[in-house]
């Protein structure tokens, strides 16, 4: 994680390939931390749709078992206006604004 959090390695999208590779098997043993980062990165960085849809189950998995930045990063996913769910948007900010997301409580005004 500290090389994607690095200003000045995290965005080349070599490294976030990497880090991508090694957060994989944490994620999967169900390590919260390391399903939000690869969720967050799957869904933002990647252009196919199955990656995508990787990514959204990871962060779905992180943001149940309470992790703030995956209930925000849902939120905002589900508000795009190409995905358009809004009621699945508004849960997961209502959720992160609960955990003191002030920028979930933002988003969710405009919703």
């Amino acid at each position: 994680m500290w090389l994607l959090d690095n200003p000045r390695l995290g965005d080349a999208p070599s490294v976030k390939r990497f880090a991508g590779h090694l957060l994989k098997q944490p994620a999967r043993q169900g390590v919260v931390l390391a399903q939000s980062r690869l969720g967050q990165l799957l869904c933002r960085d990647c252009g196919n749709t199955r990656d995508r849809r990787m990514g959204v189950d990871m962060l779905r998995q992180a943001a149940r078992a309470g992790d703030r930045r995956a209930q925000l990063e849902l939120g905002r996913f589900y508000s795009q206006p190409q995905i358009n769910e809004s009621q699945q948007a508004r849960h997961w900010l209502e959720s992160a604004t609960m955990q003191g997301s002030q920028e979930a409580k933002h988003l969710l005004s405009r919703l």
